[in-house]
């Protein structure tokens, strides 16, 4: 980090910060916190690995071990800090090739919604008090699909536990 010859803006730390517009605010050996100087809701954030690990599905050793931990720690200070309901979580992983979650704390009125598909999106209140949205434009699958990619997934994790 701190090499201005690496092609990762995030690698670059407060220089790559500066061009980002973000300010670091925690650090630990793993992980380091960034907060918004440019956001729509005060208090987004960027917790990415202090090691370049491209995507989430890169994620290993000791980053891999604690982010949990750490995940729980950043949010709920950011939840209380900013007087968010909660903090949505996202990972995009197609803009910059240097894992990062955007951790967006979320108040009711403000910027951001639960829209997660493209299109018109149509909410239906379930009986249980969820709502479940779908898009006009790009309809679920097919059950069967779906049910067979997740058997799939199944079968694949059935080994795992993470202990």
């Amino acid at each position: 980090m701190g090499d201005t010859q690496l092609p990762c803006v995030i690698c670059r730390g407060a220089e790559g910060d500066v061009e980002l517009q973000r300010i670091e605010v925690w650090r630990d050996r793993y992980w380091r916190l960034t907060t918004s100087l440019s956001a729509e809701v005060p208090g987004f954030s960027y917790l990415e690995p202090k090691r370049h690990i491209p995507h989430i599905t890169d994620l290993d050793g000791e980053e891999a071990r604690t982010l949990g931990v750490v995940l729980a720690h950043v949010t709920r200070t950011l939840k209380d800090e900013t007087g968010a309901d909660l903090v949505y979580i996202y990972v995009f992983g197609g803009g910059v090739s240097h894992l990062h979650l955007h951790l967006a704390p979320h108040r009711p009125g403000d910027a951001l919604n639960e829209q997660m598909v493209k299109g018109e999106v149509v909410a239906q209140q379930l009986d249980n008090g969820a709502t479940y949205y779908t898009s006009k434009d790009f309809p679920p699958l097919p059950p069967e699909q779906l049910r067979a990619v997740a058997q799939s997934i199944q079968g694949r994790l059935a080994g795992f536990s993470s202990s």
